[in-house]
């Protein structure tokens, strides 16, 4: 999950923050680090990090990484907190825990400078890398040596030479969330908090959820956004969840006069579309724009639609589906290849998520309590099948398995006031989910906000988020929020012209 310009909740991915000033003289404290004021022997240093003129305050905390044994290697935990704008009082900090699982924080330090500074008024954002993360003992895999564009999602080789680089510097089954989130009440008491604030979006509400059971006592609050519970089994319900939400965009595409009179038979298209690819790939020649290397590419039916499932995740890019799939239907290809392969120009760059911290995780919490026929039996017939299960499933076989505390996936309790916020259009973590996990948390309210997927990136209004998000941090309570302004959150305009796609690609 990307970070999006506008998105408060993409800080806990992505999403995905925190308030004015608390009710509670309770709950306001001066923590050790106070905002941008050090000593000799504070842990923290001011810093200074690329494309941010402002001062930061950034750290290192070293701890085991076999907490268990307390032996062996050693990681650094990569820390940067950012101070709170005011010079008084403040409120308790907020940990901003990413999605993934596999995406960093620190880069996130960003957008606090930025679009989302409010949220730093009366207190300090804490940025974490996670063990496996950022500059945390990252758990990337290298250039992927596969050959062609759009190959499949874990070729065999590439999780075996991923393996076994990263056994060459890490113990891959000491990479999951119980574990990461020990790290995480070490860096609190590290930094002197004694109470905080947790923000999460997508995997990142796992993980706060998992520090809320292991660590209740410091919970001041949490905002959780997308919810992947526990038992979730990702990605058992991938193509269903993505079933139900592009059944969504169509209706809507339908009912929408400018995406009906373009595309009346979008809906058979995109069926008609997957049958072909289904039944022999596409093989065409692709120019990049900018580079204008050309390539031959080979479309297959799974590829092609996992790339569109992932679209989904953000309302800009479901709105750019029909005009997709209405080309791909009459056999071109070319705004699909523009969304899906990169021409490389930023090669130098590390990729969004560390696949190894990825497999690390899923392979422990998520893959083994697949049932591969329950599988197939709930992926039949979907527009997505049963691609996601089977790579992950193979990548698992290659690629070691941690052991998880008893009762990992039974629901969390907590008395801690939780925000929750679901979209009615994501593609992965539906709403009934959220409507679960809240049903253990009897000071939690769920909201259902009807454009939003699973990253509000797009949607107008999004400053109303932002609204409701600050009240109930400063309030640390639920009760009495006004939510109306939610409603005034829609989505943009489904793309039409083919200039305006050319345009978007620049």
């Amino acid at each position: 999950m990307l970070k999006p310009r506008h998105s408060l909740t993409l800080f806990a991915v992505l999403l995905v923050m925190v308030g004015i000033e608390s009710l509670s003289a309770s709950a306001q404290q001066k923590p050790r680090v106070a905002a941008a004021q050090t000593t000799a022997a504070s842990p923290l240093k001011p810093c200074k990090l690329q494309g941010i003129e402002e001062e930061l305050l950034c750290g290192k905390l070293s701890v085991f990484e076999n907490r268990q044994s307390q032996t062996g290697r050693k990681i650094d935990l990569n820390v940067v907190v950012m101070p709170a704008l005011d010079s008084g009082q403040h409120d308790a900090p907020l940990f901003d825990l990413q999605g993934g699982p596999g995406i960093a924080a620190t880069p996130q330090a960003k957008w606090y400078t930025t679009d989302l500074k409010e949220y730093r008024r009366h207190r300090e954002v804490v940025l974490v890398d996670q063990r496996g993360t950022g500059a945390s003992n990252p758990l990337y895999c290298g250039d992927d040596e596969s050959s062609g564009y759009l190959r499949e999602m874990y070729p065999v080789k590439y999780v075996q030479d991923c393996r076994r680089k990263l056994e060459q510097v890490a113990d891959l089954t000491q990479y999951t969330t119980p574990i990461a989130m020990d790290d995480l009440d070490d860096v609190r008491r590290w930094l002197g908090y004694d109470k905080i604030n947790l923000i999460g979006l997508s995997y990142g509400t796992r993980a706060a959820l998992v520090y809320m059971r292991q660590h209740p006592e410091p919970v001041r609050s949490a905002v959780l956004i997308g919810v992947a519970p526990t038992n979730a089994k990702l990605p058992l319900y991938h193509s269903r969840n993505a079933q139900r939400a592009m059944n969504l965009l169509l209706d809507e595409c339908a009912n929408d006069v400018a995406c009906n009179k373009a595309y009346p038979h979008v809906r058979q298209e995109w069926v008609a579309v997957l049958d072909q690819l289904g039944r022999q790939p596409a093989r065409l020649k692709y120019t990049f724009p900018k580079t204008r290397k050309e390539v031959e590419v080979e479309i297959h039916r799974d590829r092609f639609a996992e790339v569109l499932r992932s679209q989904l995740y953000t309302p800009p890019g479901a709105r750019r589906l029909p005009f997709i799939i209405h080309h791909a239907a009459q056999g071109n290809f070319i705004p699909f290849l523009r969304l899906a392969i990169s021409d490389g120009s930023s090669s130098d760059a590390l990729p969004a998520i560390a696949d190894g911290m990825y497999l690390s995780v899923t392979c422990a919490e998520d893959v083994p309590l697949i049932d591969p026929q329950e599988a197939e039996r709930i992926n039949k017939g979907t527009f997505f099948g049963n691609y996601r299960v089977v790579q992950q499933r193979r990548a698992c076989q290659y690629w070691p398995q941690a052991r998880l505390p008893k009762g990992y996936d039974e629901p969390i309790v907590s008395n801690a006031p939780v925000l929750i916020f679901s979209g009615r259009m994501d593609p992965v973590t539906p709403a009934e989910w959220a409507t679960e996990v809240a049903a253990h948390l009897p000071n939690s309210l769920h909201i259902v906000i009807r454009h939003h997927a699973h990253v509000p990136d797009g949607l107008t209004h999004i400053e109303c988020l932002d609204k409701v998000t600050l009240e109930f941090l400063r309030r640390d309570s639920v009760k009495g929020l006004d939510t109306a302004c939610l409603d005034q959150m829609l989505p943009p305009p489904f793309l039409i012209e083919e200039r305006q796609a050319a345009k978007s690609q620049k």
